[in-house]
């Protein structure tokens, strides 16, 4: 890792705050919202996650809901590419694609515009946190449906004490999963 990197990745962790026993006893929810409030924070982790659609090539942007779209929206506007939501099933007017993926006590689904992805683009998904890797799993297979290409998937943060990046891996079929941060 550059010092640059270094530096980068002890600003990002600085703003995450511990909150523990939420949303339930046990659990140490890590907070991002101290790391969106500050500006400099903000700007250095838009600028690593758009450096990183610029490496592998991305075309557009998918944000996953709901923090996803916070931080997907404005990397898209600093890398010049297009911005795709992907909501929870049912948000979206018009033709959508859906996908159904396994949760830990259910399942649950999530939605694309039909349109907005097509064979040539090369899709970056970006999301806050993955943790199992349910959700950017279905993104995937989203993106393949439509016949366009995942360049990659980003996130600021990644428990590794859960099996996300296992479980994506054979999604993933090649195509680059970066943290920014493990915790």
């Amino acid at each position: 890792m550059t010092a640059q990197a270094q530096d980068v990745t002890e600003l990002l962790l600085s703003r995450i705050r511990d909150v523990p026993d939420y949303p339930k006893p046990g659990v140490l929810f890590k907070d991002i919202t101290p790391l969106l409030a500050d500006p400099a924070a903000f700007t250095a982790l838009t600028d690593a996650l758009a450096g990183l659609c610029s490496a592998h090539g991305a075309t557009k942007i998918v944000g996953l809901e709901a923090r996803g779209f916070i931080l997907a929206a404005p990397v898209a506007v600093r890398a010049g590419l297009g911005f795709i939501p992907v909501r929870k099933a049912g948000k979206l007017p018009g033709a959508t694609l859906r996908q159904a993926y396994e949760l830990e006590y259910g399942t649950a689904e999530i939605e694309v515009h039909a349109e907005d992805l097509e064979a040539g683009d090369r899709v970056m998904v970006i999301d806050d946190v993955l943790a199992t890797g349910g959700t950017a799993e279905a993104s995937i297979e989203l993106i393949r449906r439509a016949g366009a290409e995942v360049a990659g998937v980003a996130v600021l943060m990644e428990l590794g004490f859960l099996p996300g990046r296992a479980r994506l891996e054979p999604a993933l079929n090649g195509a680059p999963l970066t943290a920014l941060i493990t915790v």
